[in-house]
């Protein structure tokens, strides 16, 4: 699976993936799934690059003393909203505004679609950000934000 990061505004996000054939209704039910869950966790803000205690305390979990203080301090880092997955012939598109979250919501989609491209639907490519010729935007989905340029 190649992964290419185009010209990227957070909230205004489309995120590309080609595959190899057209996806059946199970492929698809697992990538949808997983999309949803991707965007829950990051609308709950799950993706907090600010607060990642148990990561930065590295293979030594037992027993860690975790900050509720410093979480507490920690800004929010929220999606805003993502569109359901569009599919035409062997590509597939969602738009995502990424709001405040983190960079680490963007690494954590990637290693999800890695092991849906190893074990339930092989993928080809994940373009993220920028815009296919072949596939026109024909209407923006809403965002709760006006893009500057509007």
């Amino acid at each position: 699976m190649e992964v290419r990061f185009r010209e990227i505004d957070p909230f205004n996000c489309w995120i590309w993936l080609r595959f190899p054939m057209a996806l059946g209704q199970g492929e698809r039910g697992y990538l949808e799934t997983a999309l949803d869950s991707w965007f829950f966790l990051g609308k709950l803000g799950g993706f907090n690059a600010e607060n990642l205690q148990a990561h930065e305390a590295g293979a030594e979990l037992s027993w860690l003393a975790w900050d509720g203080g410093s979480a507490a301090q920690a800004l929010p880092a929220l999606m805003h909203n993502m569109s359901p997955l569009e599919v035409r012939g062997d590509w597939a598109r969602f738009w995502v505004d990424l709001g405040t979250s983190d960079a680490f919501g963007l690494d954590v989609l990637i290693n999800t679609l890695q092991c849906l491209d190893r074990d339930i639907v092989e993928i080809e490519e994940v373009l993220i950000g920028g815009l296919q010729e072949e596939w026109p935007i024909e209407e923006e989905p809403d965002s709760p934000f006006e893009r500057q340029g509007s």
